[in-house]
């Protein structure tokens, strides 16, 4: 799999996904701030589908497997 994920976007991907999980764990937020979870599971992979299909890439290591 190739990496299309910067060091900048998945530390802010991070971030506010355990942001959200946290608030979303003490009801401060509804059921949709488990989507953190998404945001955090990109972080860990360093790939976003999402990205890969509108051809975005922030890592300049992309051409790494």
């Amino acid at each position: 799999m190739k990496f299309n994920i910067g060091t900048i976007d998945r530390i802010l991907r991070l971030v506010l996904g355990l942001i959200l999980i946290v608030l979303a764990a003490s009801d401060t937020i509804g059921w949709w701030g488990w989507l953190g979870l998404v945001a955090v599971a990109t972080a860990l992979f360093r790939f976003c589908p999402l990205y890969a299909v509108l051809g975005i890439h922030t890592c300049p290591l992309n051409s790494r497997d």
